[in-house]
């Protein structure tokens, strides 16, 4: 009877110990040794060749923010490299091989999203010298005639066609080897050199060749559509659906450095949105 009562008080004092260790830890910050691969380590899933976005070089915005969330964490930074293809999510982040995916649209249940750090839209670039001034939507009858570039299968090809545009457009495959091949950097030498008079591209993308090109082109958010299917994303990082601790740290990051993250995606000429889809506009 002793011996069990002494087993029993062992236990009660064992309990008061992990739970003040637990409270301790808490206080402390979120223990995210389970979630991680490496604690230590920020261990990023990036496509190699991707630019605007990221390359193996670091050169993109989304290397950059992984730097700066990399310096604010106090870790080192490293990167599982995987074309952004069919097979991304599954042969990276869901394989335990890196912790985050540094963008990713909200509303795909591939991953878990984090708040969102920046909104932009589908654009229209057109060459000055092909009388489009003014355009807002791809409903305007002034694009009836004209060639236009579309990667085959995002949102902006359902509204071409709602418009009876389908007979004018170049299409360029969506489902590529980054590493090899670039359909959006095709797409834009096209509309430079004349073969194509207007280029609709994903915001980010259309707005680094426009500014990286430094040449004369009209950049329209595709904001005024009526029919088909949406043109602006928010855009977060994307984290397994079990890591709830790292997704509020993640949180915790985009929220302490709003201004420093636009300043970054602006110097890359990412169209950035309110939710109002007004231009937002920011400051040296």
């Amino acid at each position: 009877m002793n011996i069990a009562r002494a087993l029993a008080f062992l236990v009660l004092v064992a309990s008061g110990l992990l739970a003040r260790a637990a409270f301790a830890q808490n206080e402390s910050g979120p223990d995210l040794s389970i979630e991680l691969v490496d604690p230590k380590v920020l261990r990023v899933c990036a496509d190699p060749r991707n630019l605007p976005f990221s390359n193996e070089a670091g050169e993109g915005f989304e290397n950059k923010l992984a730097d700066m969330l990399a310096q604010k964490l106090g870790k080192s930074l490293a990167y599982t490299y995987y074309p952004g293809a069919t097979g991304f999510i599954r042969n990276t982040l869901n394989a335990h091989k890196c912790d985050v995916v540094m963008g990713y649209p909200q509303g795909d249940d591939f991953v878990q999203p984090t708040n969102p750090y920046y909104r932009t839209a589908y654009v229209l670039i057109a060459r000055k010298d092909v009388g489009l001034e003014g355009l807002e939507s791809l409903e305007d009858p002034r694009l009836r005639g004209k060639k236009i570039g579309i990667i085959a299968g995002t949102p902006p090809a359902t509204n071409l066609a709602v418009n009876g545009l389908l007979p004018s457009i170049r299409s360029y495959p969506l489902v590529i080897d980054t590493r090899f091949d670039s359909s959006t950097e095709k797409m834009f030498k096209d509309l430079q050199a004349g073969d194509i008079d207007v280029a609709i591209l994903w915001g980010p993308i259309g707005g680094y060749f426009v500014k990286k090109a430094k040449a004369d082109l009209n950049v329209i958010p595709l904001v005024h559509e009526k029919n088909g299917p949406r043109m602006a994303y928010r855009i977060g990082m994307g984290v397994r659906h079990s890591d709830q601790n790292w997704k509020r740290e993640l949180n915790r990051f985009i929220s302490e450095n709003k201004d420093a993250i636009a300043h970054l995606l602006a110097s890359y000429g990412v169209p950035l949105l309110d939710e109002q889809d007004k231009p937002i506009r920011v400051e040296p």
